[in-house]
């Protein structure tokens, strides 16, 4: 459908960015609206009717149409409507975003239509309860107040670690985040233990707000008697 709107749509945008490009570069532009000859073809028509074809009609029609015409013939070669709907109703079961693009019907057609082998009648009229969750924390929440965590704990557990496993990691993501930033080329011989006292106050920032320098001087005080004064 976006290659469609592109084949629609998408020239006078096209043309204005080629031109743009054109005018920035000093590279020069030919009249769009001027007659546009080709050696090969006019000794092909020779005997024909002459007709007259535009910079504007070649570049649009016989380059950029043309192009978009295979691109959309070839997706059609080598995706059928059931190909498609197969992507489609599989989309639901995309862990991108956080599962976002859930879809239990989605899932319930996707059982029913291509492994209709695979799952049982009764197991079909059970996914069918699940039609009215939205999420994939509706489900597991789901599995836990019908009594079906029980009988699939296998699942459950796999849908727990899943819903968990951002959270889990996003510590150390930040870790490594932070390391690129604490860590530059300046500082590549900081010591292992340096570098995570400075992480640990990069990473938790809202701790570390909590923490003033006045008390870290008198602490550092009270462990002996210092020479400087910081204050």
């Amino acid at each position: 459908m976006l290659i469609q709107k592109l084949r629609s749509e998408g020239w006078e945008s096209l043309l204005e960015n080629v031109r743009s490009f054109c005018e920035r570069h000093t590279i020069l532009i030919p009249d769009m609206n001027a007659p546009y000859f080709d050696v090969l073809k006019s000794l092909r028509r020779q005997g024909k009717q002459k007709q007259m074809v535009t910079m504007e009609h070649h570049y649009r029609v016989e380059i950029f149409t043309a192009a978009i015409d295979q691109q959309l013939q070839e997706l059609n070669n080598r995706f059928s409507e059931q190909m498609t709907e197969l992507l489609i109703l599989s989309a639901s079961l995309n862990p991108r975003d956080g599962y976002r693009s859930f879809n239990i019907e989605n899932i319930c057609k996707l059982a029913e239509k291509f492994y209709p082998e695979d799952f049982l009648g009764d197991e079909k009229i059970h996914l069918q309860y699940l039609k009215n969750l939205s999420t994939l924390g509706d489900l597991c929440h789901g599995l836990v107040t019908t009594g079906k965590a029980d009988m699939y704990p296998l699942v459950d557990r796999l849908l727990r670690l899943v819903l968990t496993l951002p959270a889990s990691t996003a510590t150390s993501e930040r870790g490594f985040s932070a390391m690129k930033i604490v860590k530059t080329s300046l500082r590549n011989r900081m010591k292992d233990e340096f570098l995570r006292d400075c992480l640990i106050v990069y990473i938790e920032k809202e701790i570390a707000e909590t923490i003033y320098a006045d008390e870290i001087i008198d602490s550092f005080y009270l462990i002996k008697e210092r020479c400087a004064h910081l204050k």
